[in-house]
């Protein structure tokens, strides 16, 4: 198949078709990623987390903050279907060209982050200006970087789906417990939070099958647990939501529907202000589409 990027094109960089966008650019890093030698999947990596610098950096720039040497951006160039580094970053630059300039969520961080200065030494009141600062940030983020037609087919997968299955552990567990709480509050959905309590995490799971829809949450560090569930829901035929902070996270890599979510840090505390925010804008839009499919039902 054209395009496609295998094991074989990225060990011996065989040539294939350079994408012509940037979203085909970006399926073609994320279903490849795995067959990249380390130091490739760090540009990789880099150029799904922080596209504008991809295109307004010059190369030696991008390698540093990738901590690898230049040629190893022009190998991932290449290995990707270009002849150089340029043609590559000239996506990136159109994508720049084609919306309304603004700031990257990393130079909104960087930027933040020169003006919070010491932060350890703020009173409480000044300790929540800054949270509540970092999550505005965030918000702001979310609301570039979520894009409709992924949220409509989220939505439609909980429409159609039997029951729905929630997994988020450690940090990620809040988003989990809501989705399943509010979910159970419409139109009687079959929602299963995945908790793992008396360590039957295996045994619950086990329950999705090919008619079901599985909604998996996991950031850095990555629970291997999640990324297993992940794994073998997708064997058994189960459809995947992912909520995660890069396309190239273990629970993404195979997911039906991936949101990436970047939640706010303030003294390496991180919040999950925009994964709430998601989640509860795909419980309240699945809400509203089953009531007005209620009252289609009633007036005829």
């Amino acid at each position: 198949m054209p395009g496609r990027i295998t094991n074989h094109h990225f060990n011996r960089m065989t040539p294939v078709a350079a994408p012509k966008d940037l979203d085909r650019l970006r399926a073609d890093i994320v279903r490849g990623y795995e067959d990249l030698s380390p130091r490739l999947q760090q540009v990789a990596q880099f150029a799904l987390d922080h596209p504008n610098d991809m295109g307004l950096q010059t190369l030696a720039v991008i390698a540093a903050r990738c901590n690898v040497q230049p040629s190893t951006v022009v190998r991932f160039a290449k290995a990707m279907g270009y002849e150089g580094a340029s043609d590559m970053q000239k996506l990136f630059r159109d994508e720049l060209l084609a919306f309304a300039p603004s700031p990257s969520y990393a130079d909104r961080i960087r930027q933040f982050n020169d003006r919070s200065g010491a932060v350890d030494v703020l009173s409480p009141h000044e300790l929540l200006q800054e949270f509540a600062d970092a999550n505005i940030i965030a918000l702001e983020h979310l609301k570039g970087a979520i894009r409709k037609s992924d949220l409509e087919k989220a939505v439609a997968l909980i429409r159609e789906c039997a029951a729905v299955y929630i997994i988020g552990l450690r940090r990620s567990f809040p988003v989990a417990s809501y989705l399943a709480y509010a979910l159970r509050h419409v139109d009687d959905k079959r929602a299963y939070l995945l908790d793992g309590a008396a360590g039957m995490l295996a045994e619950q799971s086990a329950m999705a099958r090919q008619d079901d829809l599985l909604i998996a949450i996991s950031f850095r560090p990555y629970a291997a647990e999640t990324a297993e569930i992940v794994a073998q829901a997708r064997a058994r035929g189960a459809r995947v939501i992912a909520i995660s902070d890069t396309r190239v996270s273990p629970i993404a890599r195979d997911a039906d529907v991936v949101f990436e979510t970047k939640d706010a840090e303030v003294l390496q505390f991180r919040s999950l202000t925009a994964s709430l925010c998601l989640a509860q804008a795909l419980v309240v839009s699945y809400a509203f589409q089953s009531e007005r499919r209620a009252n289609k039902g009633k007036s005829r």
